[in-house]
C-alpha cells in the first residue's frame, strides 16, 4: 500500500494559536511582543514548502508589523513603546493584517483536513 502524501498545507495547531496570538496582543496593547508569534508564523509559512499561498498572507502581515517597528526605531521617535508610537489607524491596519492571516491559515487548515 503506498504512502498517502498531503497535497495541501496543513498548518499546526501552534502556528494557528500564534497567527491568532499576533492580532490580539496589538489590539491588547503589546505591540513589541507581538512581533513574536508574527516571527513563528512567518518562520512555519518559509519553512513549509506546500504553503505558497499562505506565504503572501504571512508577508503582508510581517510588512505590516515591520514598517511602524523600523519607523521607531530608526526614527526620532520620543515613544517609550511600540505601542505608544502607533497610532489608531496603524494600530487597526496591523490588527487587520493579523486578522486576516489566521483566518486564512484557519481556512486553509480546516480544507486540508476535509479531503
Amino acid at each position: 500500500m503506498p504512502a498517502r502524501t498531503r497535497t495541501s498545507a496543513h498548518p499546526s495547531t501552534p502556528v494557528l494559536v500564534a497567527a491568532w496570538a499576533a492580532p490580539v496582543m496589538v489590539a491588547g496593547g503589546f505591540g513589541l511582543l507581538s512581533g513574536i508569534p508574527i516571527a513563528a508564523v512567518l518562520v512555519a509559512s518559509l519553512r513549509d514548502r506546500r504553503s505558497k499561498h499562505l506565504r503572501w498572507f504571512t508577508g503582508a502581515l510581517t510588512l505590516a508589523y515591520a514598517t511602524p517597528l523600523t519607523m521607531w526605531l530608526a526614527g526620532p521617535s520620543e515613544a517609550p513603546s511600540l505601542t505608544k508610537y502607533m497610532d489608531t489607524p496603524t494600530t487597526a491596519v496591523l490588527t487587520a493584517a493579523g486578522v486576516v492571516t489566521a483566518v486564512a491559515h484557519q481556512v486553509v487548515r480546516r480544507r486540508s483536513t476535509h479531503k
